[in-house]
């Protein structure tokens, strides 16, 4: 009888929905971005057990991309990158996952404002298109 009831305590929790992955967004692009003409967005799902970012980012209307970065800072300011992500490809789209530390995790979905992604390229190595982060 113990045995029957472990197995089925075992297959109510297999059975149960996992927790649901916070989820943030970005668009990117516009007045803030050097280069004015471009445009894109990043979904993000966050698993905080494994403190990992995943992300699916899009891009349009830039030279091709030489790097992507969620950089920590607020709007109009520029911060070091914390969570790495692949350049866009040449159809402009980009995915993937990166495990950053817990405090990274943290801080991002408490404070997603203070957080933006940058796509970078050639002629605006600095960024040419970024947007904040938001829930």
């Amino acid at each position: 009888m113990r045995m029957i009831t472990a197995l089925a305590a075992a297959a109510a929790l297999l059975a149960a929905p996992a927790l649901a992955a916070d989820k943030l967004s970005a668009h990117l692009g516009g007045a803030g971005s050097p280069d004015t003409d471009g445009a894109g967005h990043a979904n993000f799902t966050i698993d905080t057990a494994k403190n990992e970012v995943c992300y699916d980012l899009m891009v349009e209307n830039i030279e091709p991309a030489t790097a992507a970065h969620v950089h920590r800072g607020a709007a109009g300011a520029s911060g070091p990158p914390v969570v790495p992500m692949n350049k866009p490809d040449a159809d402009g789209k980009s995915k993937g996952c990166a495990t950053v530390g817990a405090d990274v995790v943290k801080d991002l979905l408490a404070n997603p404002g203070g957080y933006y992604v940058n796509v970078h390229n050639a002629p605006h190595p600095g960024g040419a298109i970024r947007g904040q982060l938001s829930k």
